[in-house]
């Protein structure tokens, strides 16, 4: 199918034909809720933790006899109900990542991106690229392009300048192609692919 395909300054250059193998699939919200869950699971730390009754100083004595004071029972003061006890079957250090198969994953991505291009959110720059760092210059470039929430995914690497002069901006990210993700495609309204993306991506997802 034919983009119009824009250029930093909002003028047009030309059209670009996009794939229907990557572009045109229909929405699938489960499947991308699959991925998305699967890629915050790995970020998760899993450092969480907390002592078992091994691991508690003290409690080696009985904290009071048995029978005839009238109180609880008790053997140890590092008992879970004790204040500064164990916990029982509290968290510990682990893996929160799950298994995913990569034809899965791959679907996700082409998922993702049919449906920024199904809901009119898909926007193809000539290129990413600028002269001099200036965020102001950028940011004004942006809004008359009418992106304040967006994800910019260039080709095999982002220019310097182009990615100094946005990491500042609210609500933009830059990535280079091997970045994209479902993710990060979904958390911005807007989706900005320049011309070495689409051929990248293409290539990579076909």
């Amino acid at each position: 199918m034919k983009v119009a395909v824009k250029t930093l300054d909002n003028t047009a250059a030309g059209e670009i034909d996009l794939a229907d193998s990557v572009f045109g699939l229909p929405a699938r919200a489960d499947l991308l809720a699959r991925v998305v869950r699967w890629q915050l699971a790995r970020r998760q730390q899993g450092t969480h933790d907390t002592k078992e009754i091994g691991e508690i100083s003290g409690g080696g004595r009985k904290p009071r006899p048995q029978k005839g004071s009238g109180r609880s029972r008790h053997g140890s003061t590092r008992s879970p109900q004790w204040r500064k006890g164990a916990v029982i079957f509290g968290p510990t250090p682990r893996s929160h990542a799950h298994e995913l198969p990569k034809k899965v994953r791959a679907l996700g991505l082409r998922t993702a991106l049919s449906s920024k291009l199904s809901e009119g959110k898909l926007l193809v720059l000539d290129r990413a690229a600028l002269d001099v760092a200036k965020t102001k210059d950028m940011a004004n470039r942006f809004k008359a392009l009418g992106l304040a929430s967006a994800l910019i995914i260039d080709g095999e690497a982002v220019d310097a300048n182009f990615a100094m002069a946005a990491r500042n901006l609210p609500g933009i990210d830059v990535l280079p192609q091997q970045g994209a993700n479902v993710y990060d495609i979904l958390r911005r309204d807007v989706l900005v692919l320049t011309r070495a993306a689409v051929e990248k991506l293409e290539a990579r997802l076909k």
